[in-house]
């Protein structure tokens, strides 16, 4: 028998899955973020990480928490964990790769046609009780057919954004990656360009990359301004990739049209953000995975990461596999 510490709640089957093989849970059921040193505690006392949410798995907890046999996280992204860390320690570490891509193409999709139609603001109009007047030129906002879909990281995620823009709107693909994405430029007609190409050419640009040194702060003010007049930003990855004040500004002055976000910097975004007030802008609260189906296969895929790890065998879904040589 094994202890496992999971950071939130999560359902009754899944806690299941684990209790059946023997294994003792222990759960934060606090409806705020553990604090470094409470999660390190909980830890301690624990063999195996089931991690939830975003709190940080950096060298200190690492070096702590070095007695753990596995870490496996409820996400795909791992920018918060020192994977170098848990490497030397010995400490492999868990995600939960391709169970999300559609959910979350789906959210950038969403994201795309409420800013191109101005849903959000309008929605929010009826509420102020400004349904009243017909002006046929009034807020109007911009079609989508034939417009070119620009992706920054053409991987699994953005794959799926391609499709769905290719598929209903006939939109031509551009990307900009380190390699060639055969498949899309095969089956969709996608062509690979330059960044400053990709910021030139894209009437809409929808962000899918990971983040690291190299993309954080990327779509900042120098990027913006090298954007259509006219195009729609997306960013579905990481909050980080975009410079949030550079962002509000691009949009004030018009050196982009409209801005969908379903991350932001900082998150939570703050309530009195600006960009919340803006009618061709639409921020979602990082639901791209929140779907009930996509959700479930995300912790089952945990639970596998786990069982392997707490039996002694490698992780099916291993983010550090270099921690077996």
């Amino acid at each position: 028998m094994m202890n496992i510490f999971i950071t939130r709640q999560v359902p009754a089957t899944i806690k299941q899955s684990l209790t059946d093989q023997g294994h003792k849970l222990s759960e934060w059921t606090e409806k705020r973020d553990l604090t470094p040193d409470e999660l390190i505690r909980y830890a301690k006392a624990n063999d195996a990480l089931f991690s939830v949410g975003g709190h940080a798995i950096d060298k200190q907890f690492l070096t702590t928490c070095s007695h753990l046999r596995v870490i496996a996280l409820c996400s795909v992204g791992y920018d918060h964990v020192d994977v170098a860390a848990a490497t030397q320690l010995g400490i492999p570490i868990g995600n939960t790769p391709g169970v999300l891509s559609k959910a979350t193409a789906d959210t950038a999709f969403l994201l795309m046609q409420s800013v191109a139609r101005k849903a959000i603001h309008k929605h929010k109009e009826i509420l102020r009780g400004n349904w009243g007047f017909f002006d046929p030129t009034a807020d109007l906002g911009v079609d989508l057919q034939g417009k070119t879909l620009g992706i920054y990281g053409l991987g699994r995620i953005g794959y799926e954004m391609a499709k769905s823009c290719r598929y209903a709107f006939d939109m031509p693909i551009i990307y900009h990656n380190r390699g060639h994405h055969e498949e899309a430029e095969k089956e969709l007609g996608a062509r690979r360009v330059s960044f400053d190409e990709l910021l030139e050419q894209s009437d809409v640009l929808s962000v899918h990359a990971n983040l690291s040194d190299q993309t954080r702060g990327m779509f900042n003010r120098d990027t913006f301004s090298k954007m259509k007049a006219s195009a729609i930003f997306i960013n579905t990855a990481r909050g980080l990739m975009h410079h949030e004040a550079d962002l509000r500004d691009a949009l004030e002055k018009g050196m982009i049209w409209g801005a969908g976000l379903d991350v932001t910097n900082p998150e939570p975004m703050a309530p009195d953000n600006p960009l919340l007030e803006m009618p061709n802008v639409a921020i979602l609260p990082h639901i791209g995975s929140a779907t009930i189906e996509t959700r479930m296969k995300m912790m089952q895929l945990t639970v596998e990461n786990l069982l392997a790890g707490l039996r002694g065998d490698p992780l099916p879904y291993c983010v550090n596999p270099k921690v077996y040589e």
